[in-house]
């Protein structure tokens, strides 16, 4: 019994001093590890920044690698604790199998995160509408893409409500259209009404685009119950849309008002974006 008991603790001790040293290289690489992950992300910010590519791209691979990393980091120092990653990674493809059932929704945003940087719906810098939410593409994460609205809020979408729902990017086409609808008397000169809004437009050379394929119109839409609707039909940049349209709504107003032509109200309406 004794010499069992004595086997057994030299066993033991001989075992411990073989798999403390590893056990404990392994726990100062996986903290060491940990510790220089902001320097690995510097890494890639740098060598992102060195290099030609897509920043919606540069910003998924960012989020994604810096994952890997840490995934990296534990399995390294797992097998320098002596366990088998071999049996690790065989459970873990199991339990993720398991986990992929219960969690569809983020494999979904994931896959179609893959979608986004493939198909190029959207790319950081566009300013874009989904599910009534407008902003600019801060950047495009592995589950979610993250908006900023005008006023600097942070809105998160999932991946999958990009690619699943309606969405409109104001800045996928070089040059927008601003819309305006706006009434007039009945008793108005229509013909010095056009003049007066066309003027109005000219003043506005340095946002505003008038060429033979983008000409810009002013034309009668509309009878209505107590107003002449007319239509002012402006090409500008898409950089230059909200600029523009607000500062026409301001002039248009002005030279009404001073020409003492009368905007019945409340006739005076505005398109959608």
């Amino acid at each position: 019994m004794n010499q069992e008991l004595v086997f057994l603790l030299n066993t033991t001790i001989q075992n411990s001093l073989l798999y403390i040293p590893r056990l404990a290289f392994a726990l100062i690489l996986l903290f060491a590890g940990f510790k220089l992950q902001p320097f690995f992300d510097t890494w890639l910010d740098t060598f992102f920044k060195t290099h030609d590519y897509d920043p919606s791209l540069e910003r998924f691979l960012q989020s994604f690698l810096g994952v890997a990393y840490k995934i990296g980091i534990i399995l390294i120092a797992v097998s320098i604790a002596g366990i088998e990653t071999a049996s690790i990674i065989a459970a873990l493809g199991a339990a993720g199998f398991a986990v992929g059932l219960a969690l569809q929704g983020s494999m979904s945003n994931f896959a179609s995160g893959i979608l986004i940087l493939s198909l190029k719906p959207i790319k950081v810098g566009d300013f874009i509408e989904v599910n009534g939410y407008t902003g600019t593409v801060h950047k495009i994460e592995i589950f979610s893409t993250v908006l900023l609205t005008i006023d600097n809020k942070t809105i998160i979408v999932p991946n999958s409500e990009i690619t699943s729902t309606v969405l409109t990017n104001y800045s996928k086409q070089n040059l927008r259209r601003v819309d305006i609808k706006i009434g007039v008397a009945y008793n108005s000169d229509i013909k010095k009404v056009k003049q007066l809004l066309l003027k109005t437009i000219q003043k506005q050379t340095e946002l505003s685009i008038d060429t033979e394929t983008h000409p810009t119109q002013i034309r009668v839409d509309e009878l209505a119950d107590s107003a002449i609707i007319l239509s002012l039909m402006v090409w500008c940049e898409s950089k230059d849309y909200i600029q523009l349209k607000s500062t026409l709504l301001e002039e248009v107003k002005n030279t009404l008002d001073r020409a003492n032509i009368n905007i019945p109200y409340p006739t005076l309406s505005i398109q959608k974006s």
